[in-house]
């Protein structure tokens, strides 16, 4: 298939800046009206594909099973399509603070830099992203705190924007990422900082006086933004961009499907009979990266490592041959399962790296039912529930999700693929 058959128009207002919520008001004490904001992770809209009928649903049913045109589903309406014995398969790896902001040495130029992986923990090495890289060479020192205490060495150029840095920080290895980490921000996608920016931005212009005279929660002066500062994530954003069941870190981007599940609904699968099976695929950027070619199959993914345990294997693959069905929680799951899966069409141990690209046609040999976010124009994640949906059904569902108001991006709305 081609690039350009993935592309439709996408408004600025469908793409969701922050996880799913509802504004609570009350009147406090002095009698004021005032309101804040109840995130909750499951309530955002879900729509189901059945992609052998080409049915799909958007829709609540009253009692005699009539849709309930305006009532749309939410999450928690997942469970619906599954029965005691099947088997959810999720992604534990958690996502760590890899977005840092500093200043180069001499010149004190602002600096961004997003960690992506540890190449060696005894000399401290990592591999990162840097802008503006153009300014950013070899031998520079870059100064990440007040201090100075935390200060990176740049010793290789890897791609154009990608470099490798030292940092010169002697202490035990555990106090320094622990460190390290608490100068970081929630790596939030691109597209999400720079809209909060803009939004930043505009307010400033029309609200001035609501920047002068700022203070923190214990009443501190605090500066005010200026027109160059940015959205800056916050410590919730961490929170926000995290799975209830993260457990192994090395992501730098969310399993984006996985934040919608709650733990009340994962209370709801265990009553239910619904089964747990995790695996670990450290997600990275490369899912974010525009597609340069029009002809798919010249297309190259980025490496993401992976891990499937036996404990897995065993769950997966005894729902498989109990005739249960099994549903992969997002794109990461179906491409690390779709990695780790026999010519006999059971989930095998398996550790190491997947640059897997899955794109129309494909030929699926684990999961038998998906859920993924809407995700953007031409992106891999598209191309991927594309495969698994049947292309011309999942388009349909992306063009009626424009039209009746549906969020995209990592904290946007999902699609339920079933196999009826």
């Amino acid at each position: 298939m081609k690039l350009s058959q993935f592309g439709f128009d996408l408004p600025e207002e469908s793409i969701a800046l922050y996880p799913h919520s509802f504004k609570r008001e009350f009147t406090d004490e002095n009698g004021k009206k005032c309101s804040f904001n109840v995130i909750r992770r499951d309530e955002s809209r879900l729509m189901v594909l059945h992609r052998i009928s080409g049915e799909i649903e958007m829709y609540k049913k009253n009692a005699k099973g009539k849709p309930e045109k305006g009532q749309f589903l939410d999450f928690r309406n997942i469970l619906d399509y599954f029965d005691e014995g099947d088997t959810f398969v999720f992604n534990d790896t958690k996502v760590f603070p890899a977005r840092l902001y500093g200043m180069k040495e001499k010149t004190d130029a602002k600096i961004e830099v997003f960690l992506l992986r540890e190449l060696n923990a005894e000399q401290r090495l990592w591999d990162v992203l840097v802008e503006p890289a153009r300014k950013i060479r070899i031998g520079n020192k870059l100064f990440f705190d007040d201090s100075g205490s935390m200060v990176a060495e740049v010793i290789d150029n890897t791609t154009s924007r990608g470099r490798t840095l030292r940092f010169l920080y002697d202490c035990p290895h555990d106090e320094f990422k622990r460190e390290l980490f608490a100068l970081g921000e929630a790596p939030l996608p691109r597209y999400v900082v720079d809209a909060r920016t803009e939004i930043l931005h505009e307010d400033m212009k029309k609200n001035p006086k609501k920047y002068q005279n700022m203070k923190d929660e214990n009443g501190n002066p605090i500066p005010s933004p200026s027109p160059e500062d940015f959205a800056h994530a916050t410590a919730e954003d961490m929170e926000y961009f995290q799975c209830i069941y993260a457990k192994n870190e090395g992501a730098v981007t969310a399993p984006a499907t996985g934040l919608h599940f709650s733990r009340e609904l994962m209370k709801r699968m265990e009553i239910k009979g619904i089964n747990c099976a995790y695996i670990t695929l450290h997600c990275g950027l490369g899912n974010f990266n525009d597609i340069e070619v029009e002809d798919l199959t010249k297309h190259k993914m980025d490496s993401e490592q992976m891990f499937v345990n036996k404990q897995a294997c065993d769950i997966v693959n005894k729902t498989k041959q109990e005739g249960h069905h099994v549903c992969a929680i997002g794109t990461s799951v179906v491409k690390a399962t779709e990695t780790a899966v026999g010519t006999d069409g059971l989930l095998k141990e398996s550790e190491g790296w997947t640059n897997k690209f899955i794109f129309p046609p494909y030929d699926f040999g684990l999961a038998d039912t998906m859920v993924a976010n809407f995700y953007h124009p031409k992106s891999t994640l598209l191309m991927e529930t594309a495969a698994f949906g049947g292309y011309d059904n999942v388009m349909k569902c992306y063009q009626l999700a424009v039209e009746n108001g549906y969020k995209f991006g990592c904290f946007g709305d999902s699609l339920l693929i079933v196999n009826d």
